[in-house]
């Protein structure tokens, strides 16, 4: 589906004057998910080899919405940041907005009703449409709306701007085969759509040659992985290829489903050395009718089942998952059941929502929709025994030496308490402080470190400077690397004897667009 729609508010076309040209700046705002997230890498990438420029500060030249349509207030999220940069565009001639992702997706034509000063629209099925779209929208003087159906290209081929040079996400799959009524995901990616193992593989190693010493394998539902090869083992495989990639330290996936997770995979993870002893594993409810209206196809036994043996073959995994409060027809008995689970699984985290009538899934069309007084009141009391929970399993982790990988991103607190943040091999977050005579560590260095203090979202390590390690570490020197190329200092060498020159795959280098 591609439409041209006029819009009057697209802006003039560059000046023609080369003194005055220059390298069109870009900004992507990112809303969902981390499918959402590394989806916004590409359309970063997208710009990039195209010529445009990330925004410093200054108000950018495209403003990319990459949308989620999961939550209710996704629509009133972009709407509103829509109506706020519409003075902003009419005070900035030749200024352009582009809205894409699963809302693009589902509300099409309405993201041009409802908002005409927007320049492009395009789906979750093109996005390596963008830059084209926006050069036809400023050529043309008219919005552009290009809606595909199908997946014209997988996304991982499309040049990808990575937001780390030590960690990367890579995708396994797109789309989703189950049918839960709650979710509108299988609507707007379509069915699963599996990359061939060597390319997947090609891809990781290429991020390792780069630097990264982490990745995390994304899917919709990751352990369903080979379904349309035929080869019902092909996740527990590729965990297990992954071991093999020399310089690759750390391997994560998200999400699984329960219903399809099997011993084999389970088995992996515990004899693949650099997979993580962290899993997340989505319950959504632990009342068994609520699971059967979700269209759930797994009990509450099976999942506790699930716990159960990850633990007995890796004992300090961290397990997170995901729960929605307020399905229709919950009661009081199906959420008691929910906190009955919550309160044998122990999770380390959990990700909790209240659920939102979604226009499009069957659940939406369900009788016994609850009022939102009694979904607000069941939230705060799950919210509250997780809260608990997970600060009393962050209490066992008291004493216990762990590897840290640093990352770029502090805490809140970090100017008054001068502690530096990372991310343990189960993922819990930890901040430290490094001691006095200590070297300080780069994003991608590890440090291992003693727990000192523990509260229910993240760990703090006050170690002494015999009680410090740091490793520094290829991600390390990548981040350096980085450093430099901002800077536009001379860049070192690559351990291998060559310089950064980032992971873009699939797509040449574009002439500069200019403004």
């Amino acid at each position: 589906m591609s439409l041209t729609i006029p819009s009057p508010a697209s802006g003039t076309a560059p000046s023609a004057d080369p003194a005055l040209q220059q390298p069109r700046t870009y900004q992507v705002r990112t809303f969902g998910c981390q499918m959402n997230v590394h989806d916004s890498e590409r359309m970063a990438g997208m710009l990039e080899a195209a010529g445009y420029v990330p925004a410093s500060g200054e108000q950018a030249d495209v403003v990319v919405f990459n949308t989620c349509a999961v939550r209710e207030n996704a629509d009133n999220k972009l709407y509103g940041n829509l109506g706020m940069l519409a003075p902003v565009k009419a005070a900035n001639p030749g200024m352009q907005i582009a809205v894409g992702g699963c809302l693009a997706q589902k509300d099409r034509e309405t993201i041009l009703k409802k908002a005409p000063w927007v320049d492009a629209v395009f789906g979750t099925h093109n996005v390596g449409a963008l830059p084209a779209l926006l050069d036809r929208a400023r050529h043309n003087n008219e919005a552009q709306l290009e809606i595909l159906e199908s997946l014209d290209v997988f996304p991982s081929t499309l040049p990808t701007k990575r937001d780390s040079v030590y960690s990367g996400w890579v995708s396994i799959s797109v789309g989703c085969n189950n049918t839960c009524t709650f979710c509108i995901v299988p609507a707007l990616r379509g069915k699963e759509k599996d990359r061939r193992p060597g390319d997947i593989l090609a891809e990781i190693q290429a991020l390792v040659d780069d630097g990264a010493i982490e990745v995390t394998l994304l899917g919709q539902n990751v352990n369903s992985y080979g379904v349309e090869f035929g080869d019902r083992q092909a996740f527990s495989k590729l965990l297990r290829a992954c071991g093999e990639i020399k310089g690759l330290e750390r391997v994560r996936f998200t999400s699984p489903h329960p219903a399809a997770f099997t011993d084999d995979v389970i088995d992996a993870m515990a004899e693949t050395p650099n997979v993580m002893p962290q899993l997340h594993m989505p319950l959504q409810s632990g009342s068994d009718k609520v699971l059967k209206d979700m269209k759930r196809s797994y009990r509450s036994t099976k999942f506790l089942g699930i716990l159960d043996k990850v633990r007995e073959k890796i004992p300090h995994a961290a397990i997170s998952t995901d729960i929605i409060v307020g399905f229709p027809g919950e009661t009081e008995e199906d959420f008691q059941a929910t906190l009955d689970v919550v309160e044998q699984s122990r999770f380390a985290t959990a990700f909790t929502f209240q659920y939102s009538k979604r226009p499009g899934t069957p659940a939406a069309d369900l009788p016994d929709q609850l009022p939102k007084a009694v979904v607000q009141e069941r939230f705060e009391r799950l919210t509250a025994l997780q809260d608990r929970i997970a600060a009393e399993e962050n209490a066992t982790q008291l004493g216990r030496r762990v590897e840290v990988m640093v990352t770029a991103h502090s805490g809140r607190k970090s100017e008054e308490t001068h502690r530096l943040s990372g991310r343990s091999q189960d993922q819990r977050l930890v901040h430290f402080s490094v001691p006095e005579g200590a070297e300080v560590p780069r994003p991608g260095d590890l440090v291992t470190v003693t727990i000192t203090e523990a509260a229910a979202f993240h760990l703090v390590a006050d170690p002494s400077l015999q009680d410090y390690s740091l490793r520094r570490s290829r991600a390390g020197d990548a981040w350096d690397r980085s450093q430099a190329d901002s800077c536009g200092a001379p860049v070192p060498a690559a351990a291998g004897g060559a310089g950064r020159t980032g992971v873009s795959l699939g797509m040449p280098t574009l002439p500069v667009r200019s403004r």
